[in-house]
């Protein structure tokens, strides 16, 4: 069969962040998919094949931005990853240089010994709150090394961008996280086990090298200070006198001192790939690949998302949608949170995909995950994540619903995140996926 011209080739790739989970006691040992009424979902999965996809590597529990990045046909098995923290500075719009030091951070709520008692502090964090106190760090912070000068950014609810700068020096980014939830390994966040008591860690150089010292004495300074200067803040004394938890430190992770220098998707696949994304992280993804991030309303403006999708997938080849509503459920331990909200994507996403997107030959649908984050767990985790190649070109394998049990025993196996895109042009053209 003849490739087909690039033009005729229409997808809509979506990503469920978090989506997979394993049975849950609360939904009477299912996992919140399979429990969960996905009508749409399930209408796609009969029009199309099913398998698991291993999002990074095996045994590897990823964070988001290297799941993402794989799932977008990028590895960096070969330790070349720049680290969250930089993806999440371009996210934000922070000046990032090469030699600065960027960090992701959590708003958390600590008590006098260290131990975390919330790393997101409650989750109930607004804009003005936010703001507020990252203002009140950037005018009264001050380093022993006079060198040194930093931006903090609030993004959305707990989470926070921290990038730092030295006169004189470039800083090493071969350092250990505050945050004791995420190991950094070859520049790439792993999960760790988060249901036992955890504590605000110090930084660590991991090279005997001044750069490196001088980083992890930069971070612990900083987190000293937010601890300091926090402990007696006017939103603080308002949060505890309403009964939330306290913004009263700041967990880092995932620091990188380099800027990504990445093919772009649109020369990898000869393909033009819009995003919808709302994340920092997803933003930055989106920014360093070359993508087009389309405007679609809030993070669960599912109908808007589904319609921005399908009204620009005319003038382009593609279209990524990351749909982030499962993932807090699952850190959570939210089962029946996280069910609700696969229903919600179902009716409100999907349900208006399918009206609105004509079926035509050419055209695919992929949906899958960027990992798993068990409720059972509240982290993420190495199990492997369902995906759907649905449409007309499709062979159909007799899947049902789009659970991990069917996913589990479709014809395309277990494949690799980083060949997921790649299989689905493949399919297109060849109504043969790349099993690996």
């Amino acid at each position: 069969m003849k490739d087909k011209d690039l033009s005729q080739i229409k997808i809509v790739y979506v990503l469920l962040d978090g989506v997979a989970d394993l049975p849950h006691p609360d939904l009477n040992d299912l996992t919140p998919l399979d429990a969960a009424c996905t009508t749409n979902m399930d209408h796609l999965a009969k029009n199309g094949c099913m398998g698991e996809t291993i999002t990074v590597g095996e045994g590897f529990a990823p964070q988001s931005d290297i799941a993402v990045f794989n799932m977008l046909g990028y590895s960096f098995l070969d330790g070349s990853y720049v680290g969250r923290g930089v993806i999440e500075s371009i996210g934000s719009d922070i000046d990032f240089r090469d030699g600065d030091l960027a960090l992701r951070g959590n708003f958390a709520t600590v008590d006098d010994k260290m131990q975390i008692m919330d790393r997101r502090a409650g989750r109930s964090i607004a804009q003005a709150e936010a703001r507020d106190i990252c203002r009140t760090l950037a005018e009264e912070m001050k380093f022993s090394d006079t060198g040194v000068s930093f931006v903090i950014k609030p993004t959305i609810a707990h989470r926070v961008s921290v990038r730092f700068r030295h006169a004189n020096l470039r800083f090493s980014d071969k350092i250990t996280n505050t945050d004791p939830a995420y190991q950094k390994v070859d520049g790439m966040g792993i999960a760790k086990d988060t249901l036992g008591k955890m504590h605000l860690k110090k930084s660590f150089a991991e090279e005997p090298s001044a750069s490196a010292a001088a980083a992890a004495k930069t971070v612990n300074e900083f987190s000293e200070q937010v601890i300091r200067l926090l402990r007696g803040h006017p939103i603080n004394k308002r949060r505890e006198n309403s009964g939330k938890p306290l913004m009263n430190a700041i967990l880092l992770r995932d620091s990188g001192n380099t800027i990504p220098k990445l093919e772009s998707i649109k020369k990898k696949y000869n393909m033009e790939i819009a995003s919808i994304v709302d994340m920092p992280v997803e933003i930055g993804i989106s920014k360093v690949l070359g993508m087009r991030t389309l405007e679609a309303g809030g993070i669960d403006d599912y109908e808007n998302k589904a319609s921005v999708a399908v009204d620009n997938l005319e003038r382009n080849d593609g279209i990524y949608v990351h749909l982030k509503g499962p993932d807090e459920f699952g850190h959570d331990g939210d089962a029946q949170g996280k069910k609700r909200s696969i229903e919600d994507i179902d009716r409100a996403f999907f349900g208006t995909l399918r009206k609105k997107l004509k079926n035509e030959e050419g055209q695919i649908i992929v949906v899958s995950a960027d990992h798993s984050t068990p409720c059972i767990k509240k982290a993420h985790s190495a199990d492997p994540v369902p995906v759907l190649f649905s449409g007309n070109m499709v062979k159909k394998d007799g899947s049902e619903r789009f659970t991990e049990k069917y996913a589990s025993k479709g014809r395309l196996g277990r494949i690799m995140g980083s060949t997921v895109l790649r299989n689905a042009i493949n399919l297109i053209n060849n109504n043969k996926p790349t099993v690996c």
